[in-house]
C-alpha cells in the first residue's frame, strides 16, 4: 500500500545514491487504473544513459465488440534503446483480475492491434501478472486466447514455470510475451525466467511473503546483433517487470 506515492521516488533515490549521477535512473508511473476502490499503478524504472521514454498512453477500453474488458486498462510505453538492431521497444504491462484472466489475456490482442495502428511498431513485450494458470485459465481454454494462438507471439515464460513464492503452489501466473522478429532476436536464449528472490537472498517463506507472493520475472536482451555481450537493458526491462508484477497501490 502506498496511497501517498512515496515508495517509488524513495526506491529511485536509493538506486541513484548507489549508482551515482553517471548512470542515474528515472521512472514513469501510470495514472491510477481501475474503477473500484482498489486501484493500481504501473511503474517503469529505467537508466537515463541507456534509454529514453518516447511516448505513452492509456489504452481506451472501448472496443465496439467488447467494451470495458479490463478492470485496469493497459498503460503502454514506448522506449528508445541504445542499439541499431532494436532501436525502439514498446512495453505493455498487465495485471489481470483472476476471475477475468482468460478474457483479459485474450483482449491483449486488441491492445496489440491498437498499438500497431497508433505507432506502427512491431516490437512489443507484454508482461506482468496475467493470472495465467491453475484455476484461472484452464489448459483447454488456451485455444480460445488470441494472444496465444495468433502467429508472431512468443511466450517466454512457459506453462511449467512456477512464479509463486508459496511452497504449496506451483502456478505460472506471471508471463513475458514477445512480439516482433527484432525483439525476439534480441532475447538472450534461456534468460527468461522467474527470479527466486527468497533463495537468492536467504529469506524464509514468511519473510519473502512480506515482499511479494510472486517471483519477479525477467529477461535479458543482447546489445547488438553480433551477440558479443548481453546489454544492461535489464536496467529497463527487469525493473519494470519486477515492479509491475510485485507492487500494487491500494487507495
Amino acid at each position: 500500500m502506498d496511497a501517498k506515492g512515496k515508495a517509488v521516488p524513495a526506491l529511485v533515490d536509493a538506486l541513484n545514491r548507489f549508482e551515482g549521477d553517471s548512470d542515474a535512473y528515472s521512472y514513469l508511473t501510470s495514472p491510477l487504473l481501475g474503477r473500484s476502490n482498489y486501484q493500481e499503478r504501473y511503474v517503469f524504472v529505467y537508466r537515463n544513459k541507456k534509454t529514453r521514454m518516447l511516448d505513452s498512453y492509456k489504452y481506451e477500453d472501448n472496443h465496439p465488440d467488447r467494451p470495458d474488458v479490463f478492470a485496469r486498462e493497459p498503460f503502454i510505453v514506448r522506449f528508445s534503446l541504445p542499439t541499431k538492431e532494436l532501436p525502439e521497444l514498446v512495453l505493455i504491462p498487465q495485471h489481470t483480475v483472476p476471475s477475468k484472466a482468460e478474457t483479459e489475456i485474450d483482449a491483449l490482442y486488441d491492445v496489440f492491434l491498437n498499438v500497431h495502428a497508433h505507432w506502427g511498431i512491431e516490437d512489443m513485450i507484454f508482461l506482468g501478472d496475467f493470472n495465467a494458470d491453475c484455476g484461472y485459465v484452464a489448459k483447454k481454454r488456451w485455444g480460445n486466447i488470441r494472444l496465444r494462438q495468433k502467429p508472431g507471439f512468443h511466450w517466454l515464460i512457459g506453462d511449467k514455470a512456477d512464479t509463486t513464492v508459496r511452497e504449496n503452489t506451483r502456478c505460472a501466473y506471471d508471463r513475458i510475451v514477445v512480439h516482433g522478429e527484432r525483439c525476439l532476436d534480441a532475447v538472450v536464449p534461456g534468460s527468461a525466467q522467474a527470479f527466486d528472490f527468497p533463495k537468492e537472498f536467504g529469506l524464509s517463506e514468511a519473510e519473502a511473503l512480506e515482499v511479494s507472493d510472486h517471483y519477479p520475472v525477467e529477461v535479458e536482451l543482447y546489445s547488438s546483433c553480433w551477440r558479443l555481450q548481453p546489454t544492461n537493458l535489464g536496467g529497463l526491462i527487469l525493473l519494470a517487470l519486477a515492479i509491475v508484477s510485485g507492487t500494487k497501490y491500494e487507495i
